[in-house]
């Protein structure tokens, strides 16, 4: 299904690119093929399998199912650092853009997992509550100095996600994510281990603060990565890898191939749908993600509480 869909995206659009007929193309197709459809094909690819790898690592060392980069502050304060490197730092480059976007969000996960050490009463759906709260407030002191330093139009590009912009030249940040990946694929059994809580990692000889803070690295890195690229795409880190957990267990390592596989092709079909649904425009791949994956967040909710009163 990856594979067909991924053919679709590359030939799908207002220009017409038609498949059948790639011999006889003109410069001008093949312009567009290079410059606009492969670079936003690889970049629905690597923004999918970031997101819903950085999920699963947030899920596994928080122990909370519906915990995320949405739910957990982590987006939000991405989105605070883009701003206050506007603010500051308006002629850096993408990569320093990108390296205090990280320090806010991993400053911002590491507050979230603080205050989520210090709650007694861990439920399961409090928890998350609590992360958007505090995104929440974080996206109101992002919104207060874009509106000081008038920067509302430019904060407006990373509130959702679109893919419409991409072009080449303008995504190569995205694969800064790629040995992300492979260093969560290295760690996965810490992770997993480190889920287990505290005192049973300690047992172990793990260093349970070292790992959770790798694991907390690689999440913020991603989600900076990603938000300044193409934007916020919300829920993605929540329901690709709870999905996976159905039927691979709560393993890292048996998972997280799944998980990035999964979050590839989730992206890569709201993208399809979005340019579809009202053809020839398009409809942003946060709307479309948000749509989709707020339903099924609410479906798994029902889902926990009707689990839960059959015991």
């Amino acid at each position: 299904m990856l594979i067909v869909f991924s053919v679709l995206s590359l030939f799908i659009g207002v220009s017409k690119l038609p498949i059948t007929e790639i011999h006889h193309w003109n410069e001008h197709q093949w312009h567009v093929f290079w410059i606009s459809r492969f670079p936003r094909l690889m970049s629905i690819l690597i923004a999918g399998v970031s997101m819903a790898i950085g999920g699963l690592i947030m899920q596994q060392l928080s122990r909370n199912k519906f915990v995320s980069p949405t739910t957990a502050g982590t987006i939000d304060s991405a989105r605070l650092g883009i701003v206050f490197s506007l603010i500051f730092f308006s002629s850096a480059t993408p990569l320093v853009q990108t390296m205090i976007s990280f320090l806010f969000a991993l400053a911002g996960t590491m507050i979230f997992m603080q205050i989520l050490d210090k709650i007694k009463l861990k439920d399961a759906i409090f928890i998350p509550l609590l992360g958007i709260m505090l995104g929440n407030v974080i996206s109101s002191i992002t919104t207060f100095f874009a509106y000081q330093f008038d920067l509302i139009q430019s904060m407006s590009s990373w509130l959702q996600g679109d893919f419409s912009m991409i072009l080449k030249g303008d995504y190569e940040l995205l694969y800064i994510s790629v040995p992300l990946v492979f260093m969560a694929y290295i760690f996965a059994h810490r992770f997993t281990i480190a889920g287990m809580g505290e005192d049973f990692s300690k047992n172990l000889g793990l260093n349970h603060k070292q790992v959770v803070y790798i694991g907390l690295f690689i999440v913020a890195l991603m989600t900076s990565v990603v938000v300044l690229t193409v934007g916020a795409i919300p829920f993605l880190g929540l329901i690709v890898p709870n999905i996976v957990s159905i039927y691979r267990g709560d393993n890292l390592k048996n998972s997280l191939g799944h998980t990035a596989l999964l979050g590839a092709l989730f992206v890569l079909f709201c993208d399809i749908l979005g340019r579809v649904i009202i053809y020839p425009y398009e409809v942003p791949i946060g709307l479309t993600v948000g749509v989709i994956g707020s339903a099924l967040f609410i479906y798994l909710l029902l889902r926990r509480k009707a689990y839960a009163a059959s015991y």
